[in-house]
């Protein structure tokens, strides 16, 4: 199938975009708002909105009440980019990525309750695979005060969020066609940028590092930009040729790449890669990818 191709494009880019997020987060952006980051987000958006114009001029032709929606959407998917970004601040990748698999249990009620959609035995008994994978890695041992509340509630509300801005995508895309849905997508992005740098904190945050690391923090950002932009555009085309919460069941794979190249980075690149290679940390985390994979199987059957 051809949008199996396109929904495949989005975890393999996503996870190597997400051990760059976790690189720039480390080095560039420890000790200053995530937020800050979004803006290079905000700045490739404002870069596609002339290109999208120009290549179809009809994008702008759409009611006004559907280029508020959409460009809502956009806002809101930098929200949630915002929770992922905080998360990561303190949380390994191969941590952080499970919990973009709750995204495909909010697909399906989001789908049942807009689109009517309505979830079989097999996806249901998915779904609680994928949350019990997801909890089996928030947790680091037998101490329950140990466990991850902060990050759970971060990274459940991103998956949701994501959840929500990708019905409302597939919703107008397939009424109003994709590049205008994008163009107006891409418009709430920018938005949220001239947001945050009309916060002065931020403002200067962002000019201070820009001025010490213009060179390595435009480079990385512009090749992991464009690497997230690909995975993006690749999954929301595969929207519109298959159902939601197939598309996010597919896309919910990311996890496994982004452990297996966290896995590689450590071994063979140490300075890029922080994964915990111990044999303990290598069977939890096997054992949630396994529970992960088979809920996934479960909820696309």
């Amino acid at each position: 199938m051809s949008w199996l191709l396109f929904a495949f494009s989005g975890p393999v880019l996503w996870a190597i975009s997400m051990h760059l997020d976790k690189y720039l987060v480390d080095r560039y952006f420890a000790n200053s708002s995530p937020a800050v980051l979004l803006v290079f987000t905000s700045i490739l958006g404002l870069l596609m909105l002339p290109a999208i114009w120009a290549l179809a001029p009809h994008v702008v032709g759409i009611p006004l009440r559907s280029s508020l929606v959409i460009t809502t959407s956009g806002l809101v998917f930098m929200v949630a980019m915002f929770l992922y970004f905080q998360a990561l601040q303190s949380e390994e990748a191969s941590v952080v990525a499970p919990f973009f698999q709750i995204a495909p249990v909010f697909g399906y009620v989001l789908g049942y309750l807009v689109l009517g959609e309505v979830p079989t035995a097999w996806q249901t008994a998915g779904g609680a695979l994928i949350v019990g994978g997801t909890l089996l890695l928030s947790h680091r041992g037998g101490d329950a005060r140990r466990f991850k509340s902060r990050l759970v509630l971060l990274m459940v509300a991103c998956a949701f969020l994501l959840s929500l801005t990708s019905l409302v995508f597939k919703v107008y895309a397939i009424s109003d066609e994709f590049w205008t849905t994008m163009f107006w997508s891409f418009a709430g992005q920018a938005v949220f940028g001239f947001a945050i740098m009309a916060i002065e904190p931020y403002r200067r945050q962002f000019l201070r590092l820009l001025r010490t690391n213009t060179r390595a923090l435009i480079s990385v950002n512009a090749v992991n930009e464009f690497v997230n932009l690909g995975g993006s555009l690749g999954t929301r085309y595969a929207l519109v040729l298959a159902p939601l919460g197939l598309v996010q069941a597919v896309t919910s794979t990311t996890t496994l790449f982004v452990f297996v190249f966290g896995v590689a980075l450590s071994a063979l690149f140490p300075a890029f890669g922080r994964e915990e290679l111990s044999g303990g940390q290598l069977v939890k985390k096997g054992g949630a990818a396994t529970l992960i994979v088979v809920g996934v199987a479960l909820v696309g059957h």
